[in-house]
């Protein structure tokens, strides 16, 4: 196991160094400058002129020239202690200052060979920031070296440490914005150290960057006393080592102090842990770098103050193209780098620019941490034969569905347990969600104080709780966007917490699909359980099944939603989300008793399917087409359906009806519009093209309505669902509240089957009275009917 370092002590840079030091930062500061504003003369080899200038002028160079002071650094470090590092770049919008410096080490040049470290690829990387046809202004997946999508704030510091847990040889470098600093998921990554095992994980580096301003107000913690700062960063667990000015002289032998001196402590503290048996929580060192806004750009424009202001944040000069002074503002400004000193006439880097860049896989922009894919391994997975239910007989026993899956997720645990590279993430409902099993193979990760009745919990675990959705998300991505394997549980009404979060996944994992170079990760699955069906003491507060819906807004390419109905269909799902690469797999499944409907093997062809017919439920006869479709899709909805099968059966004999099952809700889409859809005759032969179905789904109706909107029998479909109806109550009366149990689906078969509304005038009556009897049950006993209650499938 590798420690961050073995080398001895090193202690301060040389004038020599500090001089290479600043070239390098300069000529990243040049390269950021000129991504903004140049499209030719990149090496202002003539005066410039309004041609040159691009005709939109997109970017952020308020955080650039901090940045870019921290990965000169880190880059001095990574060489000269032959570390294993990655950084993650808090200030998305940065992009000009981390495509600056992968293209100085080489790295951009090789990942994209039309862009060469010369004039001309100088002139193409110019051009191509934020113009048609190139790429982002921030970090994005374009990026080599980052596993960090820019485009929103507050995930960084969760990313980093969802990187560094089981990578003990790896240093994550985590730059946080001082505007990120004040999102609510920040705040809560800070107690990610309360769960970083020194032994098995590697560490985690923040440097809190402070310029003072987000983009038109001040940053909170950047106007802080320096002593109450202080306190805060100590209260979060963290030694603080500051680093301030405006002198680059001055800042660089600071910076590279605080560089040495967080890297002496993290070496401490993993050889104690490691080495000298340590148990006790490490306080880790955080670098708060203060910086001005902008620093090193134009001082003053149009008779306004600019670095260190807010004003700097996007493009301070503003009007190139049209303003005279303005262009030669920005001249004079690119010159101030003195740009002759650090490319040469063909305009490759000079020596003395690389001469602290690392080589190969060290470097920041080629670190295959940032790639995880050339990392993965394939997961370990058991034969399902080993945790399937027996089902002699459908519908009359019952399992946790939930609970079986939790032995397989065990035995997982196991055989990852020398390599550990699988993860569970929750916040803290483990063993709510019935997956406790995992606690015979791993406990739960935790690092601060224990006490006797504390259960489960320890140094070395791999199940990772924490009552911050937002938390839990961030480590899973950092975990798998470098390479491993993972499942985030969640109560389904509160996963609607990382809504915002999952959207910037599923960009990236889209965006990586049509890079050749971006190597395929595990996909990123959600487990959602104690659903909505199932709130009998949470209530209405916990009653929300619309993740689903939001989920498949997005990208069809990237995202795949599974509803098992029972425990063996579940691991069959379970099996095939863990094993799938670049999706986003969200899994709903109850964790209550729940009828058995599939033997395995019954269980893997209909996940196979995606959607498919139960003939024993039905009463179909094969020389003719069905009177009605009752389908389903949820663990709740099917025993319903399956149950009002049973009734039509009873009271209605000579009724041809056909039940219909559906796991893959993408599958009712069509097959152009996404890859699991049905074509129009697979549809029709499934679901008819004019007979009426009765559609029992478990969340939101009108989703159903509008995955299938086009389809030729869309007129003839009734759906019945969540309705936003809901309280503390018992399971049958949470589906009668919404109208969809088993009476009101039998009463919905008699109104659409045509000429059966008459004749079947006194079923439909014997329904409603049933409806009507369990009210006054309920409300009586507190218990569901026990024609209800004690339900079984009966042929």
């Amino acid at each position: 196991m590798q420690d961050v370092t073995t080398a001895p002590p090193v202690t301060g840079i040389t004038d020599g160094e500090a001089g290479e030091l600043d070239a390098h930062w300069r000529a990243a500061n040049y390269l950021a400058v000129g991504q903004i504003y140049l499209m030719a003369n990149p090496l202002l080899t003539e005066p410039l002129r309004p041609e040159h200038i691009k005709p939109r002028l997109l970017g952020h160079w308020g955080t650039s020239p901090g940045l870019n002071l921290v990965h000169t650094h880190v880059n001095r470090v990574v060489k000269a202690r032959d570390l294993d590092a990655l950084c993650i770049w808090g200030p998305g919008h940065g992009g000009p200052a981390v495509l600056a410096n992968s293209w100085l080490d080489g790295s951009y040049s090789e990942t994209y060979p039309d862009v060469g470290r010369d004039a001309v690829g100088m002139a193409r990387l110019f051009r191509q920031f934020s113009f048609p046809g190139g790429v982002p202004s921030h970090v994005a997946p374009e990026t080599p070296g980052s596993i960090h999508e820019g485009g929103e704030l507050g995930y960084s510091l969760s990313h980093a440490y969802g990187a560094a847990f089981d990578n003990p040889g790896l240093v994550v470098v985590c730059v946080i914005g001082d505007g990120e600093a004040e999102t609510g998921p920040l705040a809560a990554s800070w107690h990610s150290n309360k769960f970083l095992d020194p032994v098995h994980d590697g560490a985690v580096l923040p440097v809190l960057h402070l310029n003072g301003y987000k983009i038109a107000n001040p940053a909170v913690l950047a106007r802080l006393p320096e002593a109450e700062l202080d306190d805060l960063l100590r209260g979060y667990g963290h030694e603080p080592l500051h680093v301030a000015g405006d002198d680059p002289a001055t800042v660089h032998r600071a910076m590279a102090a605080a560089m040495d001196s967080a890297l002496e402590r993290i070496a401490l503290i993993q050889r104690g842990a490691r080495h000298e048996g340590a148990t006790g929580r490490p306080r880790w060192p955080v670098i708060v770098l203060r910086t001005p806004k902008g620093w090193t750009g134009p001082a003053e424009v149009d008779g306004l103050p600019v670095e260190g202001t807010w004003r700097a944040h996007q493009v301070p000069l503003s009007a190139v193209r049209d303003n005279p002074e303005h262009l030669r503002q920005l001249e004079a400004w690119l010159r101030s780098y003195r740009p002759e000193e650090l490319f040469d006439e063909h305009g490759r880097p000079r020596p003395h620019v690389l001469c602290h860049v690392p080589e190969g896989s060290r470097r920041l922009g080629a670190t295959p941490h940032a790639n995880g894919g050339l990392l993965l391994r394939e997961l370990p997975l058991p034969p399902l034969e080993r945790f399937a239910v027996p089902v002699d007989k459908p519908g009359t026993t019952l399992h946790e569905p939930t609970r079986v899956l939790g032995d397989l997720l065990e035995n997982v645990m196991e055989a990852t347990a020398d390599r550990r590279d699988f993860r569970l993430v929750g916040p803290d409902e483990t063993a709510s969600n019935r997956l406790q099993a995992v606690y015979g193979a791993t406990g739960k990760a935790w690092q601060a104080a224990t006490v006797d009745t504390d259960e489960h919990l320890d140094r070395h675990g791999r199940v990772l709780e924490i009552l911050s959705e937002h938390t839990c998300q961030g480590w899973l991505e950092g975990y798998l966007l470098t390479g491993r394997h993972g499942l985030f549980s969640c109560y389904e009404a509160f996963v609607h917490i990382v809504d915002s979060m999952v959207n910037q996944h599923i960009k990236w994992l889209r965006t990586t699909r049509r890079l050749p170079w971006r190597r395929p990760i595990a996909s990123l699955n959600y487990l959602l359980t104690s659903h909505v069906w199932r709130q009998d003491h949470n209530g209405f507060s916990h009653q929300d099944p619309g993740f689903i819906d939001h989920i498949l807004n997005k990208s069809p390419e990237a995202v795949r939603v599974y509803l098992p109905p029972d425990a063996n269909t579940l691991l069959s799902v379970a099996d095939h989300v863990l094993r799938s690469r670049d999706y986003v797999n969200v899994v709903v499944a109850g964790k209550q008793p729940c009828f058995d409907w599939l033997g395995l093997e019954e269980a893997r062809a209909h996940c196979a399917r995606g959607a498919g017919i139960w003939p024993w439920a039905g009463t179909e006869d094969g020389g003719r087409e069905p009177d009605v479709v009752l389908a389903c899709a949820g663990d709740v909805p099917t025993q319903e359906v399956i149950a009002a099968a049973q009734l039509v059966r009873h009271h209605l004999a000579g009724l041809s009806l056909r039940v219909v099952n559906v796991v893959d809700l993408a599958r009712l889409l069509p097959a152009e519009e996404h890859p699991h859809g049905m074509t129009g005759p697979e549809y029709d032969a499934l679901f008819t093209r004019d007979k009426p179905v009765v559609f029992a789904y478990h969340g939101y109706p009108w989703l159903i309505h509008r995955l299938a909107y086009r389809r030729a029998g869309h007129a003839d479909l009734h759906v019945r669902g969540y309705k936003e109806i809901g309280t503390t109550t018992t399971p049958f009366d949470m589906v009668v509240r919404n109208d969809l149990d088993r009476y009101r689906l039998v009463m919905d078969v008699i109104d659409r089957v045509p000429g059966l509304a008459v004749r079947a005038a006194p079923v439909r009556q014997a329904m409603e009275d049933a409806r009507t009897r369990h009210h006054t049950w309920i409300r009586e006993h507190g218990t569901d009917l026990p024609e209800v209650a004690d339900w079984t499938w009966t042929a």
